[in-house]
């Protein structure tokens, strides 16, 4: 189920990556910031009293071109409000109501989405006497807040928390194998769902998915039923979208955390770019199964050595998925579509998979005994026992004398070690350790 989205938006300068910081930063302890392979700063995610959302900081969009500085405000705001369940709407008190203020305040009250006025720089108590005129905004009480000093970040949270919409039950039986389609513009993701319904259709009916954009089509094929989550509506708004193609970043991420596997579609004639990377990145920190699909192979010149080349490519550039398998097809020829869902399958059952403990002991105490765990400052690291805690991803816990002395490249032998014995295909491997308890 995808999280609900909180989005904060104001003209330049009145703090918003600061309050996003604040929100999704490690001094929230209940906050966890995932930028991972991604790089990219506009996205993070957050809880508050139990409460688990997607925030978009709007400061970090990149538009291009020469827009007059209200364009630029305005188009921001149009491309949060599309996405988010509610609008943070930062102000800076020391500069007081602004036209640019006022600019985006008759933005978000057309919309009619839920309003947070968030009054930034509100540094000492002489200040809150500021925060007064920004009940003009229309939107109802204001929030003082300190992004310098991290004060009132619990009380916009409370407000925002309070504005987002109910949660809503998965629609879908567990049987169900959810598939999305992710990747850039022109890859071919609509083509590729039109190649898969058109040849394989049993059942289908379109319905409304729970995001606002995405498409969800149930079909059945040999017995197994799946929904195709399609996220190929990126520019239905026009231009606005065009130009800020990184942006499409938070509508895939909608359709990968309903997902339970994640097509990853690579434009084969063009190859490899960044935005592939950001766009599969998010795949691989929601813990998803994935498979990377280059889609228009039959325009590729090619010989006997091009598969393994771009196979090569792909692996070099997305080291942090080696796990996923790849599949090679036309979804205007429909040339070797029928290798996809064997592997979607597969990698299905994978994600799945949960391995019983003394097995699992088994393989990590034969690993250990290989190439014994580090030593750090005289003290080695001593396995007690691991289990699996989850499934999608599978989720191992290993317990040990002290976590700190386990090096990441130990742990990434360990799952070396687990993945050749289960192989765990198309899918991430989690590892966790924790300080054995003498309970324990």
């Amino acid at each position: 189920m995808a999280r609900p989205v909180i989005a904060i938006v104001g003209r330049p300068n009145v703090g918003k990556s600061t309050i996003f910081n604040r929100i999704i930063g490690d001094r929230l302890a209940i906050v966890e910031d995932k930028p991972g392979v991604t790089r990219d700063r506009i996205y993070g995610t957050g809880e508050w009293i139990g409460v688990s959302f997607s925030v978009i900081d709007t400061g970090g969009i990149e538009i291009e071109g020469e827009d007059t500085l209200l364009r630029s405000i305005r188009m921001q705001a149009e491309l949060a409000i599309e996405e988010a369940d509610v609008i943070v709407f930062m102000v800076d008190a020391k500069a007081g109501v602004t036209t640019a203020d006022e600019e985006v305040a008759q933005i978000l009250f057309r919309s009619g989405k839920p309003v947070v006025v968030g009054v930034n720089k509100v540094d000492n108590l002489q200040r809150m006497d500021d925060i007064y005129e920004f009940y003009g905004l229309g939107f109802g009480e204001p929030i003082a807040l300190s992004g310098a000093h991290g004060t009132g970040i619990g009380d916009l949270l409370d407000a925002a928390v309070k504005k987002l919409p109910a949660k809503t039950e998965e629609e879908y039986d567990d049987d169900v194998i959810k598939v999305a389609l992710i990747g850039r513009p022109n890859v071919g993701k609509s083509s590729l769902v039109n190649a898969i319904l058109g040849e394989e259709r049993v059942i289908v009916s379109d319905v409304a998915g729970t995001t606002r954009d995405a498409i969800d089509t149930p079909f059945e094929k040999d017995g197994q039923k799946y929904v195709l989550i399609d996220t190929a509506g990126m520019r239905k708004r026009g231009k606005v979208y065009e130009s800020t193609e990184k942006y499409s970043v938070m509508r895939s991420m909608k359709a990968i955390e309903r997902a339970d596997v994640v097509l990853v579609v690579i434009n084969g004639e063009e190859g490899i770019i960044e935005q592939d990377k950001h766009i599969a990145g998010y795949a691989h920190e929601n813990g998803k199964a994935a498979v990377f699909v280059v889609n228009k192979w039959d325009v590729v010149d090619k010989d006997d050595k091009t598969m393994q080349r771009f196979t090569n490519s792909i692996r070099d550039h997305f080291l942090f998925m080696t796990y996923a398998p790849i599949v090679f097809l036309s979804a205007k020829t429909k040339q070797r579509l029928n290798k996809l869902f064997p592997v979607i399958d597969r990698v299905a059952e994978q994600h799945a998979l949960r391995v019983p403990t003394h097995v699992l002991n088994d393989i990590i105490s034969d690993a250990t005994a290989m190439t014994p765990p580090p030593t750090d400052k005289g003290k080695r690291l001593r396995i007690n026992y691991a289990t699996q805690i989850a499934v999608k991803p599978p989720t191992i816990l290993i317990f040990v004398n002290e976590p700190e002395l386990m090096h990441f490249s130990y742990e990434r032998y360990l799952e070396n070690k687990i993945r050749a014995a289960f192989e765990f295909e198309g899918t991430p491997l989690r590892l966790f350790t924790r300080r054995k308890s003498d309970q324990e």
